[in-house]
């Protein structure tokens, strides 16, 4: 404990974008990573994740799509609170929205994604869903950098999870999260460790 201490004063902040449930978030916080997780940012004013980071003492930014607002506005709303956050890194944590360039140009390959498949396969927000319906023997979990199109840019990190004849997709499912949980504290660990983040 003394050591974690000694040592806060040296970790960079991030900021995690999450939609929904939170589990990734949730396994970020437990892992004791050398970097301070400042602010969680949902697109979503009921999202359980929401109350995963109150938990966890985080602030909330909600920043919900509204009608007639411009991508670039809202994304502009969030740059200027992970401004005064001092936010060097961005985790998405299944954060359901693709970044345009007013996030993308402020955080040059410092903007990390988690993803349920073995990118480049089944790309997209159902990328267990579709690699069930497949009938895959093997899929798995990517962990990229973000840039402007879907769960496309230079991956980092992945892990293959077997699918069995037997499986439902729930079973798979459950697989899955569990390498998710895992692979996304332990490569974030590696890449500060380097000094990447």
């Amino acid at each position: 404990m003394n050591k974690q201490l000694s040592s806060s004063k040296h970790k960079s902040n991030a900021a995690v974008f999450a939609s929904g449930n939170g589990t990734n978030f949730e396994a970020i916080m437990n892992a004791n990573l050398p970097i301070k997780i400042k602010l969680l940012v949902c697109d979503h004013h009921d999202a359980y994740v929401i109350k995963r980071a109150k938990e966890h003492n985080v602030p909330v930014l909600i920043a919900e799509v509204q009608k007639g607002m411009p991508r670039a506005t809202r994304e502009d709303k969030i740059l200027q609170r992970l401004k005064v956050d001092n936010i060097s890194t961005i985790f998405l944590a299944g954060y359901m929205r693709i970044l345009g360039d007013t996030l993308l140009n402020a955080f040059p390959k410092r903007i990390l994604n988690i993803h349920p498949a073995l990118l480049p396969n089944f790309p997209g927000k159902q990328g267990i869903i579709d690699a069930y319906n497949a009938n895959v023997k093997t899929t798995g979990v990517t962990i990229h950098y973000v840039d402007a199109g879907v769960d496309t840019g230079k991956i980092i990190a992945q892990q293959s999870v077997d699918r069995y004849p037997e499986d439902s997709l729930e079973d798979l499912e459950t697989r899955i999260h569990k390498v998710e949980h895992q692979l996304y504290p332990k490569t974030i660990h590696e890449l500060i460790n380097k000094g990447v983040l």
